[in-house]
């Protein structure tokens, strides 16, 4: 049997691993454009900012490749897809033939339209480890930075160059930070704590043109900079199964399996649509866990073992300056709410189901919730009242504690 992987991130290793529990002699190849071993991405800010190293960043260990079988052409661009032929088509001419093919070729950055955009001199993205690495060379103390977006990618990017610089402003045009993921409480706590630490941020407004070095903002505010980081949004990059034939909108379209509607292709991680179990819509879901989930379980099957991926949740853990966050799932529905000096904590529920939580400072024992939401526990079946407030084994019944314990299940 030939496996064939197209990218070398979290899907891959979840690929790869998924396919040796069960196949030890099929060969397997991995093709990426990026020229590194495989590497956890969330890691390139703290790289930035000295927390780690490109050797700790590493997603498995220097053997990974040899250790599993695996032949990596790194460093290697993928040109198209050939279902009849079963064969991937390289950008320098080759061709990789292959039974069974794994897409896991990640998202890009979405570079909006801005007038004068391509005026800037300095201008970067954040997705990768070459990107930190640019913007390591590029930034020093008295750099002016000026970062667009106020998400995950903006916000992490920041936090990365405030050892580097102490002149960095965030622009966007939502009216809070993180809007995909904290509400406006949540997010007014940890806005405030970002601002803390010397970052300005400029919410509610845009960039309507740049000349060179200088911003106009749609405020009519005007600011200078030195080096531009450009961090609005992803897009999957869908177009090798799309161009392939394959079903494709806001995300390659899979199956529980991870089977696309190409014959033996699968896909996988933040190309690749989920099936939002907290919401019942296929969506893509770009989280680490979830792209290593699909990944396996896309591996094993193509390695003959069903075993579908049906408990995708939308997750988030991170941490700003030391202030840490996680969330999980969605909002809609009822609400508790417990504010503290510091600490935040939403419970949202419907049907009597945990749907989602958003935790902010006190986060321990957070896989209690996460473990309601994806067994999709009945809240009647457990103390949820003690639950709310202090998540523990004990709000569950005996028979559960010893389920969840190990133990005896009757």
């Amino acid at each position: 049997m030939k496996y064939v992987i197209i990218g070398n991130s979290a899907a891959a290793v979840g690929c790869v691993e998924g396919i040796r529990q069960a196949d030890r002699a099929g060969s397997i190849t991995i093709i990426s454009a990026e020229p590194h071993h495989t590497y956890s991405r969330p890691l390139i800010s703290y790289l930035l900012c000295g927390k780690t190293d490109e050797a700790r960043m590493r997603y498995r260990g220097p053997d990974f490749y040899e250790s599993n079988g695996v032949t990596a052409m790194l460093g290697v661009t993928v040109r198209s897809i050939d279902p009849p032929g079963k064969q991937v088509l390289l950008g320098d001419g080759g061709a990789v033939p292959y039974d069974k093919l794994l897409v896991s070729a990640g998202s890009s950055p979405f570079v909006p339209p801005i007038a004068g955009l391509d005026t800037v001199p300095h201008r970067h993205t954040f997705m990768t480890l070459d990107d930190a690495r640019a913007l390591d060379d590029a930034v020093t103390a008295d750099t002016r930075v000026l970062i667009l977006g106020a998400g995950l990618i903006g916000l992490k990017c920041a936090e990365g160059l405030r050892k580097k610089t102490g002149r960095i402003t965030v622009v966007d045009l939502a009216d809070r930070i993180l809007p995909s993921i904290l509400d406006a409480e949540a997010a007014g706590m940890v806005a405030a704590h970002i601002t803390a630490q010397g970052v300005t941020l400029r919410l509610s407004d845009s960039v309507e043109r740049f000349e060179q070095n200088r911003a106009t903002l749609k405020s009519g505010g005007v600011l200078e900079f030195d080096l531009l980081v450009v961090a609005v949004g992803v897009r999957p990059n869908t177009a090798l199964v799309r161009e392939a034939g394959g079903a494709a909108d806001r995300g390659v379209v899979t199956d529980r399996l991870c089977r696309t509607s190409l014959p033996d292709v699968y896909a996988a991680g933040d190309c690749a649509k989920s099936h939002d179990i907290t919401t019942g819509e296929d969506r893509v879901l770009a989280l680490l866990p979830n792209a290593y989930a699909q990944g396996e379980c896309a591996g094993l099957h193509m390695a003959g073992v069903e075993k579908p991926w049906d408990k995708a949740i939308p997750m988030n853990a991170i941490g700003f300056f030391g202030l840490h966050i996680i969330t999980a799932g969605s909002y809609d529905g009822q609400s508790y709410t417990a504010a503290g000096e510091g600490s935040y904590k939403r419970l949202v529920y419907k049907d009597n189901l945990l749907k989602g939580y958003i935790l902010v400072g006190e986060i321990l024992r957070a896989g209690i919730y996460t473990a309601l939401i994806r067994e999709r526990t009945p809240l009647d079946t457990v103390d949820f009242s003690l639950i709310k407030e202090k998540p523990g084994l004990m709000a569950f019944t005996r028979k559960e504690r010893a389920k969840k314990l190990g133990g005896a299940t009757v």
